[in-house]
């Protein structure tokens, strides 16, 4: 080997014999943290979001790239994607709400603007269609009831005062009794053009994330399994814990607690009167709600 390589024995038994420097006992340890953090994220957490992680938790201040160098040594890496299927069926009989969006995802509180969509998850005995986050159903089909359910949860646990429901123009957004529900809730319903996904990208993204966090890297035996699996991730994970680069690397939990806290320290600034009136702070991403 020495003399294939052209080094001296004496020099190679010196390396061999020559203790670890501080800069490989400094990565050596750092790995063993990315790996903890990797193993708590279920595999899914990219180097973006562990490097957030280390900061936040671990008070450990490194470069993204030193974390992307160590997870691919490490052989860890981030969730991807699948291919796109479709399951927005469009009615071209009814008329559709006007776009109140207008792709301008940013409010100034909670609740002013949910998002809604579908997809669905393939499972050993059928299909599961699903929808999130506020408010979220599943079942094994796709009719107005399911859209129902999943507002009706998002009604029920927020109680908005005025909040645009956006979606595309599927049949079930544009049947009768979905725009009756939303009339009675106070709600006020909003759809993008046709065949674009840009006029509902925070729902989309949404559902790439949940597909490239569980669905892609699962494959469910039954559908119960597949509820219980997606229950989850969503309350488990997806609201209380997991990072979001557009938050600012906090959970929609911790964001929602954030934005509460600005306004009251605000109001408690404010002369009395001023106090009285309704106050609104940043734009919000994930925690504006999704249906």
């Amino acid at each position: 080997m020495c003399r294939l390589l052209q080094v001296s024995r004496s020099g190679y038994y010196a390396w061999l014999e020559r203790p670890m420097c501080a800069r490989a006992r400094q990565d050596l340890a750092l790995t063993g943290k990315i790996e903890a953090i990797h193993r708590g994220s279920n595999g899914v957490y990219g180097s973006p979001m562990i490097h957030a992680e280390l900061a936040d938790d671990y008070q450990i201040h490194v470069g993204r790239k030193r974390v992307a160098r160590l997870m691919r040594c490490a052989g860890l890496r981030g969730a991807t994607l699948r291919k796109y299927v479709v399951t927005t069926l469009r009615d071209p009989k009814v008329e559709r709400a006007v776009d109140l969006v207008d792709r301008k995802f940013f409010t100034d509180a909670p609740d002013r603007l949910w998002v809604a969509d579908i997809t669905y998850i393939p499972t050993w005995s059928g299909f599961l269609y699903s929808r999130r986050i506020v408010g979220w159903a599943m079942e094994t089909h796709l009719r107005t009831e399911l859209i129902l359910a999943a507002l009706n949860m998002a009604v029920t646990q927020r109680r908005p005062r005025a909040v645009i429901h956006h979606s595309d123009q599927g049949c079930q957004y544009t049947s009768y009794a979905f725009g009756k529900r939303c009339q009675e809730a106070g709600v006020m319903p909003s759809m993008g053009s046709v065949g674009d996904a840009y006029d509902n990208a925070m729902a989309e993204s949404f559902f790439a994330t949940l597909e490239r966090e569980l669905l892609d890297r699962r494959r469910f035996r039954s559908q119960a399994e597949a509820k219980m699996a997606v229950f989850e991730w969503i309350e488990g994970w997806y609201n209380t814990r997991r990072r979001h680069s557009s938050l600012g690397y906090r959970s929609p939990v911790n964001y929602e607690r954030a934005h509460e806290r600005s306004v009251r320290m605000t109001e408690e600034h404010l002369p009395p009167a001023a106090a009285d009136r309704p106050s609104g702070v940043r734009s919000m991403t994930e925690t504006r709600s999704r249906v």
